[in-house]
């Protein structure tokens, strides 16, 4: 009795299982079919094809490293965002050559071994194009003219030039030209800082006898009372030029070049030139000096 019941059940399970590959069958010629319909249908056959996430069309990343500590160039506004003149310029050129750009903050000193590190595409923060960087990193056009001045106490009398920096304590933003000038003047005694604010914080409490540093840098914070009770020697020590640091061979750098010619031409550079310093900019070569 239990063999029997168990070959019936089995011969039963036997015969759904057939009707279902039958119907199972029947559903796969129909979508077969379908597909074969959509594929010779007028409407499909001449539908444009999505762009592809590699599409040449669509906008690329460019990572640009950044040292927020350096006015009006760059710094952080009260609510933690990015703001400055290099921030407004390196936006506009992301606008006009089809670049998304994603800051990476650091410290100054780490700006141009991001650079040739790969860590980053390029660095925008008031980099002075001189032979030693330009030997590990490739840079732009020209985008600011600048230049080395003497910052002392207003009612300093003693320093006029840097001649009379001689064996005088003198504050310098840490890897920056303003240091290789510094330590240039027989005697001096240099105290680095991390940032141009720090060195010019510590002239205004007396901490150093004077500070060197770019010019524009220690104007803006002269005279928007960040730093009180300070002066500038006259004339610059330097004519300094400011450029984007780029990887050698980067296929970056024609598409910034092109863009900052198109910023000049357009008016858009002098408009944000005009924001930062409230006076026309001054003509730039296409190749600095070196």
């Amino acid at each position: 009795m239990e063999k029997q019941g168990w070959f019936k059940g089995w011969f039963q399970g036997g015969i759904r299982c057939i009707r279902l590959r039958q119907r199972f069958g029947l559903a796969l010629v129909g979508f077969v079919g379908v597909l074969l319909f959509a594929a010779c249908s007028p409407d499909q056959a001449t539908s444009p094809t999505p762009a592809s996430p590699t599409d040449p069309a669509q906008p690329s990343v460019l990572r640009v490293a950044i040292n927020p500590a350096f006015p009006p160039f760059e710094m952080k506004a009260a609510d933690g965002s990015l703001t400055g003149f290099d921030i407004d310029l390196i936006n506009a050129i992301g606008g006009t050559a089809g670049f998304i750009i994603d800051f990476d903050e650091m410290v100054f000193d780490d700006l141009i071994r991001s650079i040739y590190g790969n860590q980053t595409d390029v660095a925008i923060s008031a980099i002075t194009i001189n032979r030693d960087r330009a030997e590990r990193v490739s840079f732009s056009r020209p985008y600011f003219k600048s230049g080395l001045a003497i910052a002392v106490a207003a009612n300093n009398t003693d320093i006029t030039s840097v001649q009379s920096l001689q064996g005088k304590r003198i504050g310098v933003q840490r890897g920056t030209t303003s240091e290789a000038q510094s330590q240039a003047i027989p005697n001096a005694k240099v105290r680095q800082t991390a940032s141009a604010p720090e060195a010019l914080q510590a002239l205004a409490k007396g901490e150093v006898d004077a500070v060197i540093n770019d010019a524009p840098v220690t104007t803006y914070l002269i005279n928007s009372g960040a730093v009180p009770g300070l002066k500038l020697i006259a004339p610059p020590l330097t004519e300094e030029y400011y450029g984007i640091a780029t990887p050698k061979d980067s296929p970056n750098l024609e598409k910034i070049n092109a863009a900052l010619t198109t910023l000049f031409n357009n008016g858009t550079y002098a408009q944000i030139y005009k924001k930062w310093f409230a006076t026309e900019p001054p003509q730039l070569p296409e190749t600095a000096p070196i």
